[in-house]
């Protein structure tokens, strides 16, 4: 079972990995940050340096640039793109502890899927709900919020897997970090995946950035029904 003590690798450690990984590691839990070499070397040197709303300074870390640091891990956050899903697999599986947790940070909705052929281990998602980015090597920008949705996308949920959800949100509360979990997680995934689609369409035509998009009534609305006629329309089609 996952404790203060456990061992927690972010493999994939850019802005999202970095910022609960560093929000772990502050909190006291031992966290590798496994990422590209250069952003690697700057965290070794100087620290992750986190800017948000209630925190701005360096967290000492762990770094490494190779997966060979996830062997003792307990607890996997993975937060590589979707597109390299299956690589980072074949490269993880025979470094992984027989009884290690991946929670998936990546956007998407069938990220455990792709893991399933390669990793043995037991592999959940997580809807991500944070507003960041990287502003040079070892350094993230905290723009807002910061919470994860987590849960079971089988349909027929063990008690085992509801207890290794249960310990995995409490590593994330006892940092500070709001997480869930829900029966409903293939629902949650969607919902957000759809409204990625719509802001992603709206930035683009629009020419505008997501924050400036929040500030605009109008088009908070427009995301809202978008996104809702999209889910109705996905319902009828698949079973979420």
């Amino acid at each position: 079972m996952l404790s203060q003590q456990s061992e927690i690798a972010v493999v994939g450690a850019g802005a999202v990995g970095c910022f609960f990984g560093g929000r772990l590691a502050q909190a006291g839990h031992p966290v590798t940050l496994i990422g590209r070499p250069a952003h690697v070397d700057a965290m070794n040197r100087d620290g992750l340096w986190i800017d948000s709303q209630d925190f701005c300074g360096a967290i000492s870390v762990r770094a490494s640039a190779s997966v060979s640091y996830a062997a003792h891990a307990d607890l996997i956050l993975l937060s590589v793109k979707s597109a390299d899903t299956v690589a980072v697999a074949k490269t993880l599986s025979p470094v992984l502890r027989p009884d290690a947790l991946i929670l998936s940070l990546q956007n998407g909705v069938d990220n455990c899927a792709r893991l399933r052929p390669y990793i043995a281990q037991t592999a959940f998602p997580a809807v991500v709900y944070v507003a960041v980015g990287m502003q040079g090597p070892g350094r993230v920008k905290h723009f807002g919020r910061g919470e994860l949705v987590i849960g079971n996308p089988e349909s027929s949920s063990s008690s085992q897997a509801e207890d290794s959800l249960r310990a995995i949100a409490g590593v994330f509360e006892s940092a500070g970090i709001p997480c869930t979990v829900t029966p409903e997680i293939k629902r949650a995934l969607w919902k957000k995946f759809l409204v990625n689609c719509t802001y992603n369409g709206i930035s683009a035509l629009g020419q505008i950035s997501y924050g400036e998009m929040v500030q605009v009534p109008q088009i908070q609305s427009l995301i809202e029904a978008l996104t809702e006629n999209l889910f109705r329309s996905l319902r009828r089609r698949v079973l979420i």
